[in-house]
């Protein structure tokens, strides 16, 4: 499958909830417009049984990383937070190989296209050219996407 599109970045995201708490696209779309915005702002919604939901088309900006959402495709997993409370990676398989899919249909689309996280989107507060941990904005995802995804960079 190929999904053609013009961004530039994939940027992913964790809907930063417990795996133990449904969080299902419904409920992340109604959270969303309770915002006030006009529908759910990623682009791509990937609940825990590895479902592929769709959200925003990509010809439209998706309301996903303030500041950059012109030019990026959002993708969210749901999970994100452990049962203690503290963000930890908790992609499981069936997400992991779903998200794998959609990034390399999106990849076909657009052969340019990289893959990024919401934290690297985070201000170079000491400006040393690199994002570290201790500037991130938030833990999104909870994961390093540029790691994890290297092979769609």
């Amino acid at each position: 499958m190929t999904i053609k599109h013009n961004r530039h970045t994939a940027v992913m995201h964790v809907s930063a909830t417990k795996m133990s708490q449904d969080y299902t696209f419904e409920d992340c779309k109604q959270s969303h417009k309770a915002k006030g915005w006009s529908d759910i702002g990623y682009h791509y919604y990937i609940t825990q049984d590895g479902k592929i939901h769709k959200g925003r088309s990509v010809d439209k900006n998706g309301a996903h990383v303030r500041g950059f959402n012109s030019g990026t495709i959002g993708i969210c997993t749901e999970g994100g937070i452990g049962e203690d409370g503290v963000p930890v990676d908790t992609m499981n398989a069936m997400q992991l190989l779903s998200v794998e899919g959609l990034l390399l249909a999106l990849k076909k689309g657009n052969p340019k296209m990289k893959v990024k996280g919401h934290r690297d989107y985070s201000p170079d507060l000491n400006k040393n050219g690199k994002i570290e941990s201790n500037e991130f904005i938030k833990m999104c995802p909870c994961y390093d996407a540029q790691v994890k995804f290297k092979v769609f960079n």
